[in-house]
């Protein structure tokens, strides 16, 4: 999946700390407009996990949801998809302290998502959230899904609260 390709490319990718900002996370949101997001960004201070779901749908072509800086608008974006059915990058929306987190399917333990997403502890990164958690597992509307759920091995502490 080309989307999910280029998450991948993208771990690592990281906020600036102080008042410096990096401009791959900027030129992300100025590709994608005020318009497309929902409000403007200017710095990389700005929850911006939807921001980066909607950069990596964007180059395979693929229209992100109205307000897509918005974790919530993920939930309702796509087709929805059964927890048996997962394939790598299909979009998972949780619910978390003070809003809301969205990001990536890269693999699954018995009681976490292993998911792949931007503004996980301030850069692009695979965290374990806990799968009860999840509000909503979306598929872009008419892609097949190819492949099932990635079983992977329990490592790593598992994310709270996603910034």
């Amino acid at each position: 999946m080309k989307w999910y390709d280029e998450a991948q490319r993208l771990v690592g990718t990281r906020e600036i700390v102080g008042p410096r900002h990096n401009p791959t996370i900027l030129a992300w949101a100025k590709t994608l407009g005020a318009k497309m997001l929902g409000i403007s960004i200017t710095d990389d201070e700005t929850p911006w996990c939807g921001l980066f779901v909607a950069h990596c749908m964007t180059q395979a072509d693929i229209a992100p949801p109205k307000i897509a800086v918005r974790a919530s608008s993920w939930q309702d974006w796509g087709s929805n998809l059964r927890a048996d059915r997962l394939s790598p990058g299909a979009v998972l929306v949780f619910k978390r302290p003070g809003g809301g987190h969205v990001g990536l399917y890269a693999g699954e333990d018995a009681t976490t998502y292993h998911v792949l997403g931007g503004n996980q502890s301030n850069m692009v990164s695979i965290t374990r959230i806990a799968k009860d958690r999840c509000l909503a597992r979306r598929w872009p509307t008419g892609v097949p899904v190819i492949d099932g759920p990635v079983w992977v091995d329990t490592k790593g502490s598992i994310s709270k609260n996603e910034d």
